[in-house]
């Protein structure tokens, strides 16, 4: 007898829609895409404790629930930092009241001349709710380690009497306490404020 070829069987629709429903759950767990450098896989952030000028103990773990943008620099660097806290400004700025949930660390690497005086001047100049912290060189000096990155002073015979080679990236910690990003001077607002929200969303 001949097969009907009115139409797909009823069989044939279910299986379809169920191939459907699948595809497209796993169109929404497929992974961010983000345009800063990301950890693959993530990893958890290494303990920060440090002081703020204020007095006050800044410690890493204390910020789950935000967004944490870390940088390690000095008050008198002439290029780097500034520009960096600059880009922040308009970072803020851009996240609207997103940004209540990011929080922005200045960590300096210079504690013998960013006494906390001056230290949060330094900070306040861009925007009062930056938060700088610094420690003794030893402390900074394991904590650099855990980052895999290093500082170092360098004898210029200038009237600062001498400038610190330091990191240019951004790391970024997720609302959970994973390193999930590091951003290169110069990144685009629009792309870190991109990958910001996506983060807070959960990504």
């Amino acid at each position: 007898m001949q097969r009907s070829s009115a139409g797909p069987s009823f069989g044939y629709i279910v299986s379809l829609a169920a191939t459907v429903a699948f595809a497209t759950l796993a169109t929404g767990c497929k992974p961010a895409s983000f345009h800063g450098t990301a950890y693959e896989p993530p990893e958890k952030a290494p303990p920060v404790v440090l002081q703020q000028p204020s007095g006050a103990k800044f410690s890493l773990a204390d910020q789950q629930g935000s967004v944490v943008l870390l940088f390690f620099g000095y008050t008198h660097c002439p290029d780097i930092c500034p520009t960096t806290l600059n880009d922040w400004k308009h970072l803020k700025t851009a996240l609207g009241r997103d940004a209540s949930r990011v929080r922005f660390v200045f960590i300096s690497v210079d504690p013998a001349r960013d006494d906390p005086v001056t230290l949060q001047r330094y900070v306040t100049r861009f925007d009062p709710d930056f938060i700088a912290a610094t420690s003794d060189s030893a402390t900074l000096a394991n904590i650099e380690r855990s980052f895999h990155v290093t500082s170092a002073r360098e004898e210029t015979g200038s009237a600062n009497g001498y400038a610190v080679t330091h990191p240019a990236q951004t790391f970024v910690v997720d609302k959970r306490g994973n390193l999930r990003l590091l951003y290169s001077l110069g990144m685009q607002t629009s792309d870190v404020v991109s990958d910001i929200r996506q983060l807070l969303r959960g990504a």
